[in-house]
Formats: C-alpha cells, sequence, structure tokens
C-alpha cells in the first residue's frame, strides 16, 4: 500500500538529531518562550526575508492573532469585511469570524486553485478592509494582482500561507514576506512540520509584531503587567527545536516535492485527468499535488483497489457547512464543482521511484 502520506518515513532522516534535541531540552529545566523559540524565530524571519517572526501554537491562531493584533492598532474593527477564497480550509474563514470580522468568500480560479482577483473588486464595499489570501496546495497566489487591489482600495493583505513554506515570488520574496502578515501552520503534514501542533506569524510591521508578541503570552508586558487582554498562544519550546532542525533541510525538500511533481505532470497521460497548472518555477512547493476529474469519485476508489491512497481537499466547502449557516445560500459555482472533482494523490519527499512510476501507470491506465 502507498500510504497518502507516512510521517513515519518522512521524519526517519531526523531521528537522531530529534533524540539529540529532546535530551537537550529535558536537561534545559526551561520549558516555555526558552531558548529555541528564540533562536527559531530569528532563523524562520531571515529564510522568509522577513523583520519578524513570533513564533505561536498553531496555524489558526497565527492569522487570530494578526487580525486581533489589527484591531488592537486601530487597522481592523468589529464588522469589518475580510475577502477570502471560498475554497480554503476552515481555519482560515475561523480565524475571521472569530475575530468577529465578516468573511466575504469569492470563488477561486479553477486552474490555480488560488482566489480569482477578477472576483475581489465586484464584493468590495465600504466595510472591506482586508483580503486573505491562501497560498492553496503549496502555490503562491497572484502576487501583483493582490498586491495592486490592496493599495487600490487601501486593504490590508493577508497571507495564509499554511500550505506554502518556502514558495517563492519572481522578484525573490517568499511566502510570508508578500503582504503586510502571514500566518503559517507547521502541523505535522506540511513541508516543514513540527511533532505536533505549531505555528508562526511573519511581518515587517514593528508595531504589530510587539502587539502579537503581547498576545500570545496573555497581554504580558512585565510579569505583572498586563496592557491588553490576550491569548494564551506561545510556541511549544520542544516544537521550535524540531523545527530548527528541519527548517534546514526544507529547500531540499521543496526540491524533491517539484521533481515528483514534474514527473508526474510529464509522464501522466490520461485525456480524463487535468494535472494541476505549474510554470516550473518556484512559486509552487506542492504540499498536495491535486488533480481533476469528472471521474473522480470512480479513480479514487480505482486506486485504492490497487494499493495506493488519496485524500480529497476539501470534499466540502464552507458556505455548504453547517457552522457557517449564514453562508449557505452563496451561490459559488467553481468551488462547488471543484469539491466534485478535485483528488490529491499522494507526493512528498519519501517516496520512491517504484510508487511515482506505480502512481503514473495506474493513472495513465484509468
Amino acid at each position: 500500500m502507498i500510504k497518502f502520506l507516512d510521517l513515519k518515513q518522512i521524519n526517519k532522516p531526523y531521528e537522531s538529531s530529534f533524540k539529540e534535541v529532546f535530551d537537550d531540552f529535558l536537561d534545559s529545566g526551561y520549558y516555555v518562550l526558552g531558548d529555541n523559540i528564540l533562536k527559531f524565530e530569528s532563523e524562520f524571519a531571515s529564510y522568509c526575508g522577513s523583520k519578524f517572526c513570533i513564533g505561536v501554537s498553531n496555524g489558526l491562531d497565527a492569522l487570530k492573532l494578526i487580525f486581533e493584533g489589527y484591531k488592537i492598532l486601530g487597522k481592523l474593527k468589529e464588522g469589518d469585511e475580510v475577502i477570502v477564497p471560498a475554497n480554503t480550509y476552515l481555519a482560515s474563514v475561523l480565524s475571521i469570524s472569530n475575530s468577529k470580522l465578516k468573511p466575504v468568500l469569492v470563488d477561486p480560479d479553477i486552474n490555480s486553485f488560488n482566489i480569482d482577483p477578477e472576483k475581489i473588486e465586484p464584493v468590495i464595499t465600504n466595510k472591506t478592509k482586508a483580503i486573505l489570501g491562501v497560498h492553496l496546495y503549496g502555490l503562491l497566489y497572484d502576487v501583483k494582482k493582490l498586491e495592486t487591489i490592496a493599495q487600490k482600495y487601501n486593504l490590508l493583505l493577508i497571507e495564509d500561507a499554511a500550505q506554502a513554506h518556502g514558495a517563492t515570488f519572481t522578484d525573490g520574496r517568499k511566502a510570508g514576506n508578500v503582504s503586510d502578515a502571514a500566518g503559517f501552520s507547521f502541523y505535522p503534514t506540511k513541508n516543514l512540520g513540527a511533532l505536533g501542533d505549531a505555528g508562526a506569524v511573519t511581518t515587517n510591521n514593528a508595531d504589530l509584531a510587539e502587539v502579537i508578541f503581547r498576545l500570545r503570552n496573555y497581554g504580558k508586558v512585565t510579569n505583572s503587567l498586563f496592557e491588553i487582554k490576550g491569548f494564551n498562544c506561545r510556541l511549544d519550546e520542544l516544537q521550535a527545536a524540531i523545527l530548527r532542525i528541519k527548517l534546514k533541510y526544507l529547500d531540499n525538500i521543496n526540491s524533491k516535492r517539484r521533481q515528483i511533481a514534474e514527473k508526474f505532470i510529464k509522464s501522466i497521460n490520461n485525456e480524463h485527468i487535468i494535472l494541476p497548472k505549474y510554470n516550473y518555477n518556484k512559486e509552487h512547493v506542492f504540499h498536495l499535488f491535486v488533480i481533476k476529474s469528472i471521474y473522480r469519485d470512480k479513480i479514487k476508489s480505482y486506486l485504492l483497489e490497487k494499493g495506493v491512497e488519496t485524500a480529497i481537499h476539501y470534499p466540502k466547502s464552507i458556505h455548504h457547512q453547517i457552522a457557517y449557516q449564514e453562508l449557505n445560500k452563496l451561490d459559488l459555482p467553481i468551488t462547488s464543482k471543484l469539491n466534485n472533482e478535485i483528488l490529491s494523490i499522494p507526493l512528498n519527499q519519501a517516496l520512491i521511484d517504484s510508487e511515482t512510476e506505480k502512481i503514473i501507470n495506474l493513472l495513465s491506465r484509468f
């Protein structure tokens, strides 16, 4: 069986290093907001090219803290509208509504899966204050177009970079540094994955960074002084140590993923399958390799019968969820079409040649 994602195999090369840092962590006697967090924040900020990195508890909290930080700075207020792609993971929209802001869902581009810039301007109102762009499946959204729209209407531009660690724009800027602020997830399945929940915010805004540093730790200024009402959203010291190890290999991980993706794109030959958009550059890090087909469910069953696990990201969109009943009447035809046609096939750095060949042959023969 070719697993969709074998986390044990993915983390195997780092096991001895993990054990060493765990021993160091245990011996240190310092388990919260210690030296590893400070070093990881510095190293990840340097990697992304941003001035600041704030380690937090997970990707949802990273985005939530950005919105809450901008509220404290007076850039946002309750009830303001945030435009967001409809085909993202629930966490993107939760970060908006949990901050008492209003999510405004728009359809994606059917080829890139990312937010369609042409759909943004028609929904802008006097209450619109921000765009939350999502680099879905590892591909950067249309950076130039979203920057232009944000500047034209004086909107905040925020990245959900949870799936795009290391993705690089043509001008050299990386995910996490193509907006006003970005939220990252280091969930174990990510290209840069911890061994549990973890996240970070990156930004070049010193005021926002200072506020988020406080917000993540109860709003604390000193041990006895709290100037704002904060949260407990700290990055775990041990996870920071794990991430420091894996960050050194992130570019190699992404390169391996691109190599496999290129092989899939060049070798899978089936008129019933549409392969993902790829321009053979570093804007895509292939967190997921997502194909489209009107025969999606048959392909999924066929591959499973042949020993290949697949997944669907995502089978039911946010505007069809019970949790968001207020959005249930939205008409988002591209999102609904993708819900019925997309299929994620195995792609990660632990795949071996025989596994990639098997996947190629099976999809070409379907």
